[in-house]
């Protein structure tokens, strides 16, 4: 780990000035105490979570469909996809809607939304080089601003499945 730590910081100190360099934003946001992000481009709306109704049968990690302005959204605790510990919902949990591939609006619920963040490519390792090939499907890697572990996650694998 130390060893991949020192091939980053050589990759950005040998960097050229004139080098551009690609800054994309991220939405991080907490789910049972742990920093996660996912890109802000395929976040449509933040809410806070409305009356949700629970679906029969449906998979453990759904906790049941809302109405957002008339659209029917199905909402997935983010904590249950990830296999994560679970906590009581507290005023600070929001729901991340995202579309997901088949054209269907999905909603996220997260622990507590806490702020866009600019990241470069560079300060971005990658979870197979970072965390061995034994990772979840869903983490594409982690980011450390300012000291602080940032875990990136694939919206995409996690709205399709």
């Amino acid at each position: 780990m130390a060893e991949l730590v020192k091939h980053t910081r050589r990759a950005v100190a040998d960097r050229s000035p004139g080098d551009v360099v690609l800054v994309r934003e991220y939405l991080v946001f907490m789910l049972s105490g742990d920093v996660y992000n996912v890109e802000l481009t395929h976040i449509r709306e933040i809410l806070s979570p409305p009356p949700i109704t629970e679906v029969p049968r449906a998979p453990s990690e759904v906790l049941g469909v809302c109405s957002v302005r008339g659209l029917l959204v199905t909402v997935v605790d983010l904590r249950r996809r990830l296999k994560l510990e679970e906590r009581p919902a507290t005023r600070r949990a929001r729901i991340l809607l995202a579309e997901a591939p088949h054209g269907e609006v999905i909603g996220l619920f997260v622990d507590e939304v806490r702020q866009v963040m600019r990241l470069g490519e560079s300060t971005i390792e990658l979870a197979s080089a970072v965390l061995g090939g034994d990772i979840s499907e869903h983490v594409v890697g982690i980011s450390r601003p300012a000291g602080q572990l940032i875990i990136l996650l694939d919206l995409k694998s996690i709205v399709s499945s």
